[in-house]
């Protein structure tokens, strides 16, 4: 054990161990989430040197510099990052409620539930002037109702003298079609502005992100992260399978539900607003896991910085290598994660 570093917190309400080497793994992976942001604020079509960015973090750049950095590229950067970390999060603790290495948010419908209330919503609160009728600050709220609804479907659905892995993914992926056939027709009905603005949600990206967005789900991110870090010893316990879980004096299905609720609210921000940006909740903990183990006290914060990392990247590159056009960050996303579904899929085909 003496690889190993113990952190109990609140009187021991929260208390996890942690790998010394995936401590400064995720270090790394800090580090690099930091690297990318730097290089990211700084290219597009006026260049700025990582020095120059960091000046005008510090309030030292110039007038120009800082009004690109601040007003265009920032709040898209950082809702990059704060999805990123939701779609990974989120796809972690399913992964483990469910013990299912091809659950996430997307596959089994989630992002799909979600993205329809939130054209539901645009569709229902828009006047004849195209301005919203209620405040942009219910839209996470709507998302997440949507998402809970199809969660709550889908495990439903799902049951039949337990929880079959690979049922829970053939209806997810049949309410997750049910969900864009809703979502056109939704398009549809409201109004053509409204219907052109809810194809960022379909086609997945963060184009259009303002300082108000950032505002909103800032910190219903932090909130949400620290309350799933807060939840690790569940989630462990959960992975050990329902008898062992009863027998530790665990509240299997209380627990569980309780964290699925989680994993809904965090997908709901993220879509609410990037979009459905697929397989990040996917691959992310499976990149983690690798790396640092199934420990979620290493697991979640390694796969948060993943998923912020993956999506910063495919945001980056869709909107510089064929600059001035710009590809939305799920189409880079979807090209690497719908092949590493299929190879997953694969291997777990006798299991």
């Amino acid at each position: 054990m003496k690889n190993y570093k113990t952190f109990r917190l609140g009187k021991g309400r929260l208390s996890f161990f942690m790998d010394k080497k995936a401590i400064l793994t995720i270090f790394g992976l800090a580090l690099a989430v930091i690297s990318l942001f730097i290089l990211s604020t700084g290219m597009g079509d006026m260049k700025i040197s990582p020095w120059n960015v960091i000046k005008v973090f510090f309030g030292q750049g110039d007038s120009m510099e800082t009004l690109v950095v601040q007003s265009f590229r920032l709040p898209r950067i950082i809702i990059a990052l704060l999805v990123g970390i939701s779609l990974a999060v989120a796809g972690a603790i399913l992964q483990g409620i469910i013990r299912n290495p091809l659950a996430s948010p997307d596959i089994i419908g989630l992002t799909g539930g979600a993205s329809t209330a939130v054209v539901l919503f645009l569709a229902l609160f828009s006047d004849s002037n195209n301005s919203l009728t209620v405040s942009i600050q219910w839209l996470p709220l709507s998302a997440f109702v949507g998402a809970t609804a199809i969660a709550i479907l889908v495990y439903s659905l799902a049951w039949k003298n337990g929880l079959s892995p690979i049922r829970l993914v053939l209806i997810g992926i049949g309410i997750s079609t049910l969900m864009q056939a809703l979502t056109t027709l939704f398009m549809l009905l409201g109004p053509i502005y409204r219907a052109s603005q809810a194809n960022i949600w379909i086609t997945g990206t963060v184009y259009g992100s303002n300082w108000s967005h950032v505002k909103i789900l800032l910190p219903w991110t932090v909130l949400l992260v620290i309350v799933s870090i807060m939840a690790v010893r569940q989630l462990n316990i959960q992975e050990l399978g329902d008898e062992v879980a009863t027998g530790v004096g665990g509240a299997v299905n209380k627990h569980r539900v309780g964290l699925l609720f989680l994993s809904t609210a965090l997908t709901g921000g993220a879509v609410a607003f990037a979009g459905g940006i697929g397989f990040v909740g996917l691959m992310a903990p499976h990149i983690a896991r690798r790396l640092v183990g199934s420990s979620f006290g290493v697991l979640i914060p390694t796969s948060a910085f993943i998923g912020a990392f993956l999506v910063m990247l495919a945001d980056l590159i869709g909107r510089t290598l064929f600059s001035p056009l710009e590809i939305p960050a799920g189409v880079f996303t979807a090209s690497i994660g719908a092949p590493y579904f299929i190879y997953l899929l694969y291997k777990t085909r006798n299991s």
